[in-house]
């Protein structure tokens, strides 16, 4: 209990340098852009319509509502995908900084996946605006919506907390998650309904891929005005909190280790 009383003290005196590095994150990704955060529901926008035109003559006879079901998944891959690359980087990018000062090492990673986690939601306002365009119904289940996006936050940053553990010894870990990330994406059916995949491919998906717990929970809310069934609500908390305890002992075993090898 004292150990757990130590770290939130310390979480508490350092919650103005999170806040600062959030800012600091948010300010730069936007410096000297003349849109600036409009970029936040432009980007979307303009990907979601190219995406539509390219896959929804492929798929339009299969999903009804094909932009609102496009940007359901994409919305979502993308901070996990965004979040987790730039959380990788998060302490050997502050190498110069930890070496000058004592500051807990986990904070620098919190901020990126934070920074990133702010920035989706500033881009939500592209998926209401899909949803006014396309007369979707706004339902109250959409008030679900926030718990979705806690239970994506707390695994993103669980596995990033993982990966920038990993990439302090390993700085390839980089290159082969960027490849891992390629496929990850293709099995989220993020384009295409998952009943085009082979039986034995949809059970592995709808059992061994996180991102199909969080996507399928959104779409369920957006697209049929449902709650999502207990086996994605549950299976979404246990897949966030299992790798936020697997990155948290994995960061806090090693991180004495980190300057040696930063």
């Amino acid at each position: 209990m004292n150990n757990l009383e130590f770290r939130l003290r310390t979480f508490v005196k350092y919650k103005d340098l999170l806040l600062e590095l959030i800012k600091r994150d948010i300010k730069l990704k936007y410096r000297r852009s003349f849109l600036g955060y409009v970029w936040s529901v432009l980007n979307p926008l303009l990907i979601m319509i190219v995406l539509t035109v390219v896959f929804s003559s492929m798929f339009k006879k299969n999903i009804e509502n094909y932009p609102i079901y496009l940007l359901c998944g994409r919305t979502l891959f993308e901070f996990m995908k965004t979040g987790t690359m730039n959380g990788l980087k998060s302490v050997t990018a502050n190498a110069a900084l930890m070496k000058k000062t004592y500051i807990p090492k986990y904070i620098f990673t919190v901020a990126k996946v934070s920074s990133i986690f702010v920035d989706t939601i500033f881009s939500f306002g592209a998926f209401f605006i899909v949803m006014i365009a396309t007369r979707t119904p706004f339902h109250w289940q959409l008030l679900y919506l926030p718990v979705i996006l806690v239970q994506l936050y707390i695994f993103t940053l669980g596995v990033s907390f993982w990966l920038a553990e990993m990439n302090v010894f390993f700085r390839d870990i980089e290159y082969i998650y960027h490849a891992i990330c390629t496929a990850w994406m293709y099995l989220s059916a993020l384009f295409y309904p998952i009943e085009r995949l082979p039986v034995a491919l949809q059970v592995f998906v709808k059992v061994f891929n996180p991102m199909y717990y969080y996507i399928f929970q959104f779409r369920d809310i957006a697209l049929h005005g449902r709650m999502p069934g207990p086996r994605l609500m549950i299976g979404g908390w246990i897949w966030a909190f299992l790798l936020l305890a697997i990155g948290l002992f994995m960061f806090q075993k090693n991180k004495n280790r980190f300057v040696l090898f930063l």
